[in-house]
Parts: structure tokens; C-alpha cells; sequence
């Protein structure tokens, strides 16, 4: 098997600008994604910009550089435009990792690219992890998600799903005993072929209602394959206190 890593980083960003260029440990976020996609399997590791203060940082410490269109309507219409960009064949597989993620496991990116290997009848294969508290389970900006016995997806949701009525109808203070919904982590690996079909469809009506872009795929009947990670994954890096937390751990790390 044989895949690759693409890792958008765009400098806009509303509560972060310049988010991909801020410092970590004395080098760019964007460059602690790279080093750790770098220690997967893949076969080649882009950073998809579309800016070239970006490029300029990316390509000084030997990083591949592919630009892009400044707007897009989705995050996998910019993926799509860097495959084509970079000529990648139909049934080749390659997995998007999130540039303000600095701390994700080289294990998951290779992880998630076996596992589409695996699962031919899918275009899409993401992670997911278990949620512990009932806080989390309700919080509208974790996305939650429900999958079948073969870990296919039925459903992406901002909503507490699956709801536990009876138990809820008692007590909603904590989670049920037993009860292990499923948080949604967010990278995914795609096959090129679907990349393409993607482009070419209209926003997805669940997808507008809930803004997750994985509906428009179930919307389109594509399989997605969700298995549980297997290894923890810090979350990113959206808020300023994010950069802290990372800079904090970076630092204790031996």
C-alpha cells in the first residue's frame, strides 16, 4: 500500500491569522505537522497553500509545496484541486491531515490509509474515539457520529447522538453506565476518484443544515469506514490558549 499526505494550511484564520506560521518550540506549527507526517508510511508529503508567505516557510526546511486557488467552498474542494494539481492516478489514496494539528500520531495517518486500503468499497475512512463526559456529549461543536456493525457511518452530527431517552428521562447530569458515544477526529484518507465525483455535486441539504461536509458523501450513498484511533490524538490548535497547551507539552516532552 502506498499513499499520500496532503496537510492545507491556509493563513487566514479568524481567531488565529496566520495560524500554519506561528511559533512552536521555536519553529512554525506548520512544520511540526510535516515532521510527523513525514514519520508515517507515506509515499510523499505536500503542504497544499494558497499563500506565499507559507510557501516560502514550507519550502525552507525542504517540505514539497503545492498552491491553491484562494477560495474554495469546502476543505475537500481544496484537497481535490491539489490531487489534480499533483497528478495523483484515480485509485491512488491520499489523506488529509489538518495543518494546526502538531501533535497527531504518525499511527493514525498510516492508520487511516490502511484501513481504505482495506475497506474497497469505500471512499472515504476516517477515526473516531469515545466520549466520557456528558458535557462533551452535548457540546454542538464536538461532532458526534453513529456507525454500523461493518464501522461504516450512518450519521455525522453536531447533535447528542445516539440519544439515550430512557436513561436521559432519569438523570442528565451524567453519561449512562455503559454508554459510549462516539466523538468524530477528523482526518480522513479519500480515494482520488472520489475526490473528483465530490467537486461535481451540490451542496448536500444535511450537510448545509448541520455544515459537516462528510453528509454531502452519505447524502451521495459513498461508503465511509470509521474505525476507533488507535492512538490518542491531542486536540489542535484554534484558540491562543490551544498554542499554550501545545507549547506546554512540547516543552515537557523528553
Amino acid at each position: 500500500m502506498t499513499f499520500t499526505v496532503v496537510i492545507p494550511a491556509r493563513f487566514a484564520s479568524t481567531r488565529l491569522p496566520g495560524k500554519p506560521l506561528l511559533d512552536i518550540a521555536g519553529q512554525p506549527m506548520i512544520r511540526h505537522v510535516w515532521e510527523r507526517a513525514c514519520r508515517s508510511a507515506a509515499a510523499r508529503v505536500v503542504i497544499a497553500t494558497d499563500d506565499e508567505r507559507i510557501r516560502a516557510a514550507a519550502e525552507s526546511f525542504g517540505a514539497e509545496v503545492c498552491m491553491t486557488a484562494a477560495a474554495h467552498p469546502s476543505g475537500t474542494d481544496r484537497l481535490q484541486e491539489a490531487v489534480h494539481g499533483l497528478g495523483l492516478a484515480d485509485d491512488a489514496i491520499v489523506v488529509n491531515v489538518q495543518g494546526d494539528e502538531p501533535l497527531i500520531p504518525p499511527a493514525v495517518i498510516d492508520q487511516v490509509a490502511a484501513n481504505l486500503a482495506r475497506e474497497t468499497d469505500c471512499g472515504i475512512a476516517t477515526l473516531c474515539e469515545p466520549l466520557d463526559t456528558v458535557e462533551a456529549f452535548l457540546d454542538p461543536n464536538i461532532v458526534k457520529l453513529v456507525r454500523d456493525d461493518r464501522m461504516r457511518a450512518m450519521y455525522f452530527s453536531r447533535a447528542p447522538i445516539p440519544w439515550p431517552r430512557d436513561d436521559f428521562a432519569r438523570d442528565r447530569s451524567r453519561l449512562p453506565e455503559g454508554f459510549l458515544p462516539l466523538r468524530h477526529i477528523g482526518i480522513y484518507a479519500y480515494r482520488v476518484s472520489f475526490l473528483h465525483r465530490f467537486v461535481g455535486w451540490p451542496l448536500g441539504v444535511l450537510e448545509a443544515r448541520e455544515c459537516l461536509e462528510q453528509l454531502r458523501a452519505l447524502e451521495h450513498g459513498v461508503g465511509i469506514h470509521v474505525a476507533q484511533a488507535c492512538a490518542a490524538i491531542p486536540g489542535g490548535v484554534d484558540t491562543a490558549a490551544d498554542l499554550a497547551r501545545v507549547n506546554a507539552l512540547l516543552a515537557a516532552a523528553p
